[in-house]
This record gives structure tokens, sequence and C-alpha cells, in this order.
């Protein structure tokens, strides 16, 4: 796990890698900005009605402004996380060629299956962060259960992403996905830290990268 870690934040600083980052980011910042602009009003809206329940108008207020700030926030990572995988493949390859020349590239991700995965991981995320978000107000254990709600935005779309490069037998997705929760924690743990945040769903690639092909690389040299 350590070595891991220290190869993708090596990666993760190269050039290559800021200067693709540089542009998923524009781009997603692009698109973020067109759709919170278009569903502002019922965006609004909603939240107040969900946040109805509350007795006082105080808390109502705040956290309206809480959850409106936090909602459009997360658009940003779904749709950040959407442009990184449909752009990163090129990437992937450039970095598993470099710590990896002995495995091979025998496939690529299917752009559908990775829209369909992120969204899915959104829709997933976007109703369990609205019938618990009372729970982000507890100390710590608040942050924790954010720091798991952003991994579902990376982990199954992630995996994918990265095993279709390298293995035909999707069966692989089985063993290979042993320990991602974590590593996508990690990479969203980014999300926490300001300027750094835009880091997040490239860092989870290529540390899913590193995950599934280091083991690979060892079977493959004895």
């Amino acid at each position: 796990m350590t070595h891991i870690i220290s190869k993708s934040f090596k990666d993760l600083f190269s050039g290559t890698v800021l200067a693709f980052m540089a542009k998923s980011t524009v781009i997603s910042l692009a698109i973020t900005t067109i759709v919170v602009w278009l569903v502002n009003d019922m965006l609004a809206g909603f939240v107040k009605g969900y946040l109805s329940w509350i007795p006082w108008e105080w808390a109502q207020t705040s956290g309206a402004a809480v959850a409106t700030v936090a909602i459009a926030y997360t658009i940003f990572i779904l749709i950040h996380a959407i442009v990184t995988s449909l752009m990163i493949e090129p990437l992937l390859i450039e970095l598993a060629k470099k710590s990896y020349p002995d495995v091979p590239v025998v496939g690529t991700a299917n752009i559908t299956t990775s829209i369909l995965l992120s969204l899915k991981a959104g829709a997933v995320f976007l109703l369990l962060f609205l019938f618990t978000f009372p729970l982000m107000f507890i100390p710590l254990f608040g942050a924790v259960w954010m720091l798991w709600l952003w991994s579902i935005l990376l982990k199954e779309p992630t995996l994918y992403d990265v095993t279709s490069l390298f293995f035909k037998d999707r069966d692989i997705l089985k063993e290979k996905k042993k320990g991602t929760t974590v590593l996508a924690m990690i990479a969203s743990g980014l999300n926490y830290i300001p300027i750094l945040n835009i880091f997040s769903p490239v860092f989870a690639q290529i540390l899913f990268l590193h995950h599934v092909l280091y083991s690979e690389q060892l079977t493959i040299n004895n």
C-alpha cells in the first residue's frame, strides 16, 4: 500500500499529469457552471423543501446555504470524475508503459459503460447524501462519512477504466476490487484541501493503476 501511494504521488505531480489535470479541470468547471445555472432555481427549491422539517428558521437558512453549496460542489466532483474518465486513457497507458513495461495493453474502456457507471455512482451518492445529510454535522464522524460517500463516485468507474485496459477477463475485477475502497477514500481526501481537490479524480485513476498493475508486474518478472 505504501509503495502504491508513494508512486502515485510521484506521478501526480509530473508535468504530464499536471497538464492533463489543468485541461480536464477547465472543461469540468465550464460544464458545472452551465449545469448549476440551469438547475439553480430547482436546486434552491428542493433544498428549501427538504429542510422544511427543521423547526428553527435560522437552522433552515444555515442548512440551506450549506446544502446548496455542498450539492453544487458535488455536481462539480461528479462532472470532473466523468470528464477525467473519458479523457484519461492515453495518460494511463503512458504511465503504465513507464512503470510497468512488461504489462501489455489488451483492451480499452467502453465510453458508454464508463459514463453509465459514473452516473450510477453519482445517483447512489446523491441519494445517500440527501438521506443522511444531518450526519454531516456530527464532529469527526461526519467528515469520515462524507469521505466514504465521495469514494463512491470514484471506486467502480475508476476500477473499470483501469482494468479494461489490461485485462480481458472481467472476473479479474473481483480480485482487483480488494482494497479499492481505501484507495478511493485516500483520493477523495483531497476534496477537503482547497486547490488540491481538483487532483482527486486523476489521483484515484493513478492509485488504481498502481494497485492493479504492481502485482501483475511482479508475477510476470517471477
